[in-house]
């Protein structure tokens, strides 16, 4: 080397080692995070994820989901190879052999782009660069803070690449992506746009996710089918290149349409049991009662709230169960899997058999029987003052009045504005739309009071022997009445409740067949003062009055006379000790009127009550989930049954035969007759309260005990005759036309015609009364009305309203 080159050569090489010192520097700093956010390992190792909740039946189908993010995790065994070759084909076509950063793709980029200015030079980022960004980084702000972003996704690929494999890669991206119509990731995307799951793809369908990833706004095949079209040809030409279809196949697939017939939008109000699904996630978010959160109104629901958290280990569970870490649990967003009783198939004969009576035979009576009614629905003998009170009260709770009202507008305003009409969506039973809604023009408060017009019906099945609920029904419409019947709703219980009466007369000795005067019973009960007055409750019919009848016929018959008299046999306060033992939490008052079923309990009480009686004595508490499992599937909670053992296995066995007898020759007649022609063992229950507000039909079989309400919103909104009110016309068709489903799928193996009561090995109590009418031949078509309870209806009492979104 010539001496005047050497400077020169020096030089060269000190500015070119200052530049390699300088980038591995600049990459060094980068690296610990000193220019820029870096993820630790331990970030590395457990990437944050937001995946939905799913909530799965217990014959395995998923119900629904709770989520921030609708994203549910797929392992890569189940994508589709498809899949898999098309985004390797598209985005990274090295994927396999590169360390996370593909320098060809890198200098084509930057010949292409900066040397010859070409806009179509395609993007040099890997799949693992395009993770680490979805991994770590939010939008970057502007060109600097995206450039500092672009290097530091180079080091975190690279870090990725070390720690994971490439199927884990692959399989994290895909869980990863985002599309429209709050779908993400890929098993998601599979469901929404195609209704399959992701290892199901057909290659065109897979084709078109992937070639949603460039811009799924732009790519949405909803709205730019064409384009789609188009986007995803371009897919099958990369697969081409890559040699992954061949010539004739891509000519083939290019030529297909994007079939978007099984689209679905995910809607947490749509599916099936959503009444169940809210019901879960309130119990299982709810927080430790404070008195001082409940108004002071709600000191029985702050009583109910207090106890399910000292008893219930669902109630609250995620107040109770931190992470190893201490932190909770976000139902939203860890992706939990939780495993309920509900089976899937009784849960969609359950919502049919409410849509297909209530909506389509009793809910065109009851307008038929309110039109021209000039306080519809409510009955007529109600004054103007208490319509108003009663549809200005419902006003109020909406949302469209809360939000006038927080925007500062007074009473009269709103009322103006509330009278206005405007494009709404209602409900209709003969729409034709998913959501059973119509597009109309009508004010606020007339859909307030539209609605008010449809009938409400709660429905629950229960295995009596485990507790597990099989079948939720809260509601005609999740979406339009949200307020809940099964589990929160309280009701007049009517005649339902007179098996407890002769469940305590039983216990103490008594037994079906003993004969006692069907007269009238009086009862002294307080006054004014300390006075005390007479009361003698009604009975409808004069059906063997005066006639001595066993205790069998009188529960058959739902007799107030033979009913009275068991009360009397004990006392108002032992009957209502016994029915909070069957696990009814509700307010029950220990006075002489408790027979005829003035109390408001709850559908769910009512049906964990009776379960008591298959199951030989033993009450069991309602069971909802079995189990919770973590997003690895690892099982963080179980959940079992509650029991205690209440009356004897001889006091249930008869309470059983009693039970019978109302479907055999009593006020259940109906289930044996030519609806539905039933001939398994089955007791039930009917209870209707006064003036037809409450429908109640309570069943029990060996392996099944389940339990219908009717009715209207509030106690003033009710049918005008009792023919059609009463529940044997009102609940007691949603029971049949359920078991009737239940029995003709042959899949459903724990509920059969063929099943048998357990009967005890030594019965010292006769179950085949002499007097008539009990053991009447099944073909009898004798059905005897049922007694209602003997007391006023306040019309005055709205009870709960459902909140209307319009």
């Amino acid at each position: 080397m010539k001496p005047e080159y050497k400077p020169y050569v020096i030089g060269f090489w000190a500015i070119y080692g200052a530049i390699v010192l300088a980038v591995v520097i600049f990459f060094l700093l980068l690296s610990q995070g000193v220019l820029g956010y870096m993820p630790s390992f331990a970030e590395l190792e457990n990437p944050k994820s937001n995946i939905a909740t799913e909530v799965i039946s217990a014959d395995g189908k998923p119900i629904g989901r709770f989520y921030i993010e609708n994203r549910s995790y797929v392992d890569y065994e189940y994508l589709s190879p498809y899949l898999v070759k098309a985004l390797i084909a598209t985005e990274d076509e090295r994927f396999y052999s590169h360390s996370g950063i593909d320098t060809r793709s890198l200098f084509r980029v930057f010949f292409k782009t900066v040397v010859l200015r070409q806009k179509n030079s395609g993007g040099g980022s890997t799949i693992t660069q395009q993770l680490a960004k979805m991994l770590f980084h939010e939008r970057a702000q502007n060109f600097s803070e995206r450039f500092i972003q672009k290097l530091n996704e180079w080091v975190i690929a690279v870090k990725l690449e070390r720690s994971y494999t490439k199927n884990e890669i692959m399989t994290m991206y895909l869980n990863k992506v985002g599309y429209v119509y709050d779908a993400y990731g890929i098993e998601s995307a599979a469901y929404t746009f195609f209704g399959v799951k992701a290892k199901d793809l057909k290659i065109e369908q897979a084709a078109v996710l992937v070639g949603m990833l460039k811009n799924p706004a732009l790519y949405n095949p909803l709205r730019r089918n064409e384009l789609v079209k188009q986007r995803r040809n371009t897919v099958f030409g990369q697969m081409l290149k890559q040699r992954y279809i061949s010539m004739s196949q891509c000519d083939s697939l290019s030529k297909l349409d994007v079939d978007m017939s099984n689209f679905r939008r995910p809607d947490h109000k749509d599916g099936s049991a959503p009444y169940f699904r809210e019901f879960l996630r309130t119990q299982l978010t709810a927080r430790k009662p404070v008195r001082s959160a409940y108004a002071s109104w709600q000191t029985q629901e702050f009583i109910d709230d207090s106890t399910q958290w000292a008893t219930n280990p669902l109630y609250g569970w995620i107040e109770k169960n931190p992470k190893a870490d201490g932190s909770p649990y976000d139902l939203y967003r860890d992706g939990l899997k939780i495993f309920t009783t509900i089976d899937s198939r009784m849960q969609n004969y359950a919502e049919q058999a409410v849509t297909e009576h209530i909506g389509h035979n009793l809910q065109p009576q009851f307008f038929a029987g309110k039109k021209g009614s000039k306080f519809a629905p409510y009955s007529n003998d109600i004054t103007k003052e208490q319509f108003d009170a009663m549809v200005g009260r419902a006003l109020r709770q909406s949302e469209r009045w809360r939000a006038l009202k927080a925007s500062g507008f007074n009473d009269d305003q709103i009322m103006k504005a509330m009278r206005e009409k405007i494009e709404t969506r209602v409900f209709d039973w003969n729409s034709s739309a998913p959501d059973l809604g119509r597009d109309t023009v009508m004010s606020p408060y007339d859909s307030v009071i539209y609605h008010k017009h449809f009938l409400r019906c709660s429905f629950m099945a229960m295995d009596p022997r485990s507790g597990a609920v099989k079948a939720y029904v809260g509601g005609p419409n999740f979406r339009y009445f949200q307020y809940d019947m099964a589990t929160k709703g309280r009701r007049q219980v009517g005649s339902t409740i007179k098996p407890f009466v002769y469940t305590t007369i039983f216990r103490d000795g008594h037994t079906p067949c003993d004969l006692v005067p069907n007269v009238p019973q009086t009862f002294t009960v307080p006054a004014e003062g300390n006075t005390t007055t007479t009361w003698t409750p009604r009975n409808d019919g004069d059906a063997r009055l005066g006639e001595m009848v066993s205790l069998k016929w009188g529960l058959a018959n739902s007799n107030n006379n033979v009913t009275g008299w068991a009360m009397k046999q004990t006392s108002p306060e032992q009957v209502a000790n016994l029915i909070r033992a069957l696990g009814v939490e509700s307010k029950i008052d220990p006075v002489p009127s408790l027979f005829l079923g003035t109390s408001d309990v709850k559908l769910s009480e009512m049906v964990g009550a009776y379960g008591t009686y298959v199951n030989k004595g033993v009450h069991i508490d309602p069971v909802y989930v079995t189990e919770i499992h973590d997003r690895y599937g690892n099982v963080i909670a179980r959940f079992g049954k509650r029991e205690r053992e209440v009356i004897d296995e001889q006091t249930a066995y008869m309470m059983i035969s009693l039970l019978q007898g109302v479907v055999d020759q009593g006020t259940a007649r109906r289930l044996r007759g030519p609806a539905y022609r039933l001939t398994c063992q089955l007791g039930g229950k009917t209870g209707t309260t006064q003036n037809q507000s409450d429908g109640w039909f309570m069943a029990v079989m060996p392996h099944l005990v389940a339990g219908v309400w009717v009715g209207g919103e509030e106690r003033g909104i009710h049918f005008n005759s009792m023919s059609i009110g009463q529940a044997s016309n009102a609940a007691i068709p949603v029971f049949g036309r359920f078991i009737l489903k239940v029995f003709d799928d042959p899949s459903i193996v724990d509920v059969r015609p063929e099943d048998l009561f357990e009967a005890p090995a030594v019965i010292n109590f006769s179950l085949n009364c002499a007097d008539k009418g009990v053991n009447a031949d099944t073909n009898d078509t004798y059905a005897p009305a049922e007694d209602v309870a003997d007391t006023p209806a306040d019309v005055s009492d709205c009870g709960e309203s459902d909140i209307f979104n319009f």
